[in-house]
C-alpha cells in the first residue's frame, strides 16, 4: 500500500519524460475511466455518422489514446474519432470505400508528419477564427440534418439538400420505437445539467445511452441496434489503393490533415488555458497525430484529432499525465475485444440523439454574435452555407477567400468626413489613406466653401505620396482663396515622415505617446522646448481646446498636489488626470514648513483650500530624491540649500528613531535613501493635519488627506499609509477627522 512518506516509483518510455508511478495511481488512473466512459458512445457514435464500420471508431479510440496520448506534444489531452471529420469522411467512403479511405487517412497522417517536422503548426492557428467557427458550426448542421433521419428511423441521406426535401416524408414515416429513444437521449443530455451534482459525476453521453439501451428493451416494437460481423480484430481492414481519381484523394487527405491539425491545435490551446503552466510543444502534437493517423489508416480505424470534449473531461476529472490518455486508449481496447456483445444491444437511434446534440453543440450562439460584433457575419454565413449545401473544402476555402476580402477592405478603408463647428470647418481622415481613397477624398474636400477657416485632421496608420499631393495641393488652393487650413495629425503616420523616412514601420503605435511625453528626447531638435511646442500644436492643441475652453473663466481642480520638483515626477501622468483636475505646488523635497515661514507653501495651501476648495491634499514622494540623499548623508554644502533642507529634519528623526514606514520600506527591499523618503511623505501628512485650515475642512467637509510614493525603477505608485506601504487599491492610505485628532493631540 502506498502512503504519502513513500518514495515515488517513477518509469518512462524512451524519449517521454519519467511517469510518477504514485501519481499515476492517484490521479491519472480514476481520470482515464471516466475519459472511457465518455469516448466509447462517442466513437461509435461517429463510426456510425460516419457510415464506417463500428470497429473502426474503436480502433481509432484505441490508437488516439495509446499512440497519440504517448508521442503528442500535450500531456492532457485526449485524442480519437471526430464529429468534426464525419462529412468529410462519409463523402470518402461514398467515393471511394472504405479501404481507400484508410489511405487516405494514412496519407492525412503523413501530411500531418510533414506539418510538424516543417515546424508550422503555429500557422495554423493564423487561420481566420471565424472562418473554424464556421466550419465546425456547418459540420454540426450536416451531422443534426444526417441523423435526424436516423432518429426517426430513416437513413442518413447523401446530402445536406436531400436531408431537408425529404424530411417531411420522414416525418410521415416515423418508427416510433427509435424516435422515443433518440428523443429520450435528446432529454437526458439537455437535461443532464440541471440534476443533483451527485448524479451529474456519471458522464452525461453514457448515462444517456446506457438509459436509451434499457428503454430500448421495454418498448413494445422493434428498434434497430448496432451491428458488429465480429470481434474487434476480425473486422479490422486494410487500406487500398484508389483506382482513379488521385486529385481528389490528394484533396481530401489535405482536407482532413488540416481539419484534424486545426482541431488539435485549438484544443491544445484551450486545455493549456484550463491547467496553467502547461504548455503544449505544438510540433510534437502534429507529429504524434500524424504517426497514429498513419497506424489507424493501416489497421482500419477512423481519422484521428484530439476531441475538445474528451480532453476537458480529463483535466476537470484530474488528469496530470499523459497515462490518463493512454489508460482510456486500453480501456476502451480491453471493452472492444472481451465486451463487443454489450454493443449489439446499443440502439442506433440512441447514438443518433446523441450526434444531434453534439452537432448542434457546434453551433454556438456566441460565436455568431462575436462574427456580428467584428464585422465578419458575411463570413460565417456563407461558410456555413457552403459547407452544409456543397462540401467541406469549398466551404473553407470560401470562408478564407471572404476573411481575406474583408481584410484587404479594411485595410484600403478610410472614414472621410467635412463638418461645421462653429466659424471653423472640421475634415476627418481617419483609416489608411492611398491613392485609393483619392476619388473620395476630392469629393468630401470640395465642400468646404472658399475662404473657410479649416482644421483637417488626419488619425491615419498610413499615408501615401499620392494621398500626401492630393492633401497640399487642396491646402494651397483653399489658401490663396482666403481661408485658412491647420492640419492636424493624430494618427501614427505622418506626412512629414514621406519626405525623410518613408511610411511608419513597426511600433510607431505608441509615438503618440512618446510626443506626448517627451518630444526632447529627439536628439535631433536644436531647442526641444519648442520643438515640443511645435509637437503639441500640431498633434494635440485641437484635442484639449475644446475642455480648456470650458476652464477659460476659472478652475475647479480637485486637489491640492504637492510633489518635489524632480523633472522626472509628471503628475497628471501619474494619476491619469488632465487640464484643471490638479492644483500643483513643488518644491525640493515635497516639504511644507513645520514653522510656516514659507510664504509660497502657505499661500498655496490657503488657496487650495478657502478658494479652490479642493477635496483632496496629496502629498508625492519618489525614489532616488536627491533632497533626501542630502539629508541622509547630512553634508551641508553652505549654501541656500541648506536653509531649505532644515525643514525635512523632523522626517529624518523620525526615521533614524525606526518610524514604522521605514520599517515597511525596508521589508519591501526599499534602500535607506528611499526609506527615508516615504517617511517623509508620512511626516508631512502629519504637519499638514495640524495645520488649522486643513484640520476645519477635514472636520467641515470631509477633506481626505493622502500620500503617494514614486517609485521611478518600476514606474509604479505606492500609497504611503501612517504605518505602512501599499500598493494603490490594497489600503486607505487617507487621514480622516480621527486620526488627525491622533496626530495633532
Amino acid at each position: 500500500m502506498s502512503t504519502d512518506t513513500e518514495p515515488a516509483r517513477r518509469t518512462s518510455l524512451p524519449g517521454l519524460p519519467a511517469l510518477d508511478l504514485r501519481a499515476v495511481r492517484r490521479h491519472d488512473l480514476p481520470a482515464s475511466i471516466v475519459v472511457f466512459l465518455v469516448a466509447l458512445p462517442l466513437s461509435i457514435g461517429v463510426a456510425v455518422a460516419s457510415g464506417a464500420p463500428i470497429a473502426a471508431g474503436l480502433l481509432a479510440a484505441v490508437v488516439g489514446g495509446l499512440v497519440a496520448g504517448a508521442l503528442g506534444g500535450s500531456g492532457l489531452q485526449v485524442s480519437g474519432p471526430t464529429a468534426s471529420l464525419t462529412v468529410v469522411v462519409i463523402q470518402s467512403i461514398q467515393q471511394f470505400g472504405w479501404a481507400t479511405t484508410c489511405f487516405i487517412t494514412i496519407g492525412a497522417g503523413a501530411l500531418q508528419i510533414l506539418f510538424g517536422l516543417s515546424r508550422i503548426a503555429r500557422a495554423a492557428l493564423a487561420i481566420a477564427p471565424v472562418v473554424v467557427h464556421a466550419m465546425l458550426a456547418g459540420i454540426g448542421v450536416v451531422i443534426a440534418l444526417q441523423q435526424l433521419h436516423v432518429l426517426l428511423g430513416g437513413r442518413s441521406l447523401s446530402s445536406s439538400w436531400q436531408s431537408i426535401v425529404q424530411l417531411p416524408h420522414q416525418l410521415g414515416s416515423v418508427h416510433p420505437g427509435d424516435a422515443f429513444v433518440g428523443c429520450a437521449v435528446i432529454a437526458i443530455l439537455l437535461g443532464w445539467r440541471y440534476l443533483p451534482p451527485a448524479l451529474r459525476r456519471i458522464p452525461a453521453p453514457l448515462a444517456a445511452v446506457v438509459t436509451a439501451t434499457g428503454l430500448s428493451m421495454a418498448v413494445p416494437t422493434s428498434v434497430e441496434r448496432i451491428t458488429l460481423s465480429g470481434s474487434l480484430f476480425q473486422d479490422m481492414a486494410l487500406p487500398a489503393l484508389p483506382r482513379g481519381g488521385w486529385g481528389t484523394v490528394a484533396l481530401t487527405m489535405i482536407t482532413i490533415a488540416l481539419i484534424a491539425s486545426i482541431e488539435t491545435l485549438l484544443s491544445a490551446v484551450a486545455v493549456d488555458r484550463l491547467r496553467p503552466g502547461t504548455r503544449t510543444d505544438f510540433d510534437r502534437e502534429l507529429l504524434g497525430h500524424g504517426v497514429a493517423n498513419v497506424v489507424s489508416g493501416l489497421i482500419g480505424g477512423l481519422p484521428i484529432a484530439a476531441v475538445i470534449v474528451r480532453s476537458v473531461t480529463n483535466v476537470k476529472a484530474g488528469a496530470r499525465t499523459r497515462a490518463s490518455s493512454m489508460l482510456s486508449g486500453l480501456w476502451v481496447l480491453i471493452f472492444a475485444v472481451a465486451l463487443v456483445d454489450v454493443v449489439h444491444r446499443i440502439p442506433v437511434a440512441a447514438l443518433a440523439g446523441l450526434l444531434i446534440v453534439i452537432g448542434l453543440g457546434l453551433v454556438k450562439l456566441a460565436h455568431i454574435k462575436l462574427a456580428h460584433r467584428t464585422g465578419d457575419l458575411v463570413v460565417y454565413t456563407a461558410t456555413v452555407l457552403v459547407v452544409v449545401f456543397v462540401n467541406l473544402l469549398a466551404g473553407m476555402l470560401t470562408g478564407l477567400a471572404l476573411a481575406f476580402a474583408m481584410l484587404l477592405w479594411r485595410v484600403v478603408r478610410v472614414h472621410i468626413t467635412a463638418a461645421q463647428a462653429g466659424d471653423r470647418w472640421v475634415v476627418t481622415v481617419d483609416g489608411t489613406c492611398t491613392f485609393l481613397a483619392l476619388p473620395r477624398l476630392t469629393s468630401v474636400l470640395n465642400r468646404v466653401p472658399a475662404g473657410a477657416e479649416v482644421t483637417l485632421e488626419l488619425a491615419v496608420d498610413f499615408v501615401d505620396h499620392a494621398a500626401s499631393d492630393a492633401l497640399a495641393d487642396w491646402a494651397a488652393r483653399h489658401e490663396n482663396t482666403g481661408g485658412s487650413v491647420e492640419f492636424v495629425e493624430v494618427g501614427t503616420a505622418r506626412i512629414a515622415d514621406l519626405a525623410s523616412a518613408g511610411p511608419p514601420a513597426r511600433g510607431h503605435a505608441r509615438r503618440m505617446l512618446d510626443e506626448a511625453l517627451g518630444p526632447w528626447r529627439r536628439a535631433a531638435h536644436t531647442d526641444p522646448v519648442v520643438a515640443g511646442v511645435r509637437a503639441y500644436h500640431r498633434g494635440h492643441a485641437h484635442i484639449v481646446r475644446p475642455h480648456l475652453g470650458l476652464l477659460r473663466e476659472s478652475q475647479a481642480p480637485d486637489a491640492l498636489f504637492l510633489t518635489c520638483s524632480d523633472s522626472r515626477i509628471v503628475p497628471n501622468v501619474i494619476t491619469s488626470s488632465g487640464p484643471g483636475d490638479l492644483f500643483t505646488v513643488r518644491n525640493i523635497g515635497n516639504l511644507v514648513p513645520a514653522d510656516g515661514n514659507d510664504s509660497s507653501v502657505e499661500a498655496a495651501i490657503v488657496y487650495a483650500l478657502d478658494k479652490l476648495t479642493v477635496r483632496s491634499v496629496v502629498v508625492c514622494g519618489h525614489s532616488g530624491c536627491g533632497a533626501m540623499g542630502a539629508l541622509h548623508h547630512g553634508r551641508p554644502d553652505g549654501s541656500g540649500l541648506d536653509d531649505w533642507l532644515a525643514h525635512g529634519r523632523p522626517s529624518l528623526d523620525r526615521y533614524r528613531s525606526g518610524h514604522p514606514v521605514a520599517v515597511a520600506a525596508a521589508a519591501a527591499g526599499f534602500g535607506p535613501v528611499d526609506q527615508l523618503g516615504m517617511v517623509n511623505v508620512a511626516v508631512q501628512l502629519e504637519i499638514l493635519g495640524r495645520h488649522p485650515l486643513v484640520r476645519q475642512a477635514v472636520q467641515d467637509r470631509g477633506l481626505v488627506l493622502s500620500g503617494l510614493f514614486f517609485d521611478i525603477h518600476t514606474a509604479r505608485v505606492l500609497e504611503i499609509t501612517a504605518t505602512g506601504v501599499a500598493e494603490i487599491g490594497d489600503a486607505a492610505g487617507r487621514l480622516d477627522a480621527a486620526q488627525i485628532d491622533v496626530l495633532t493631540a
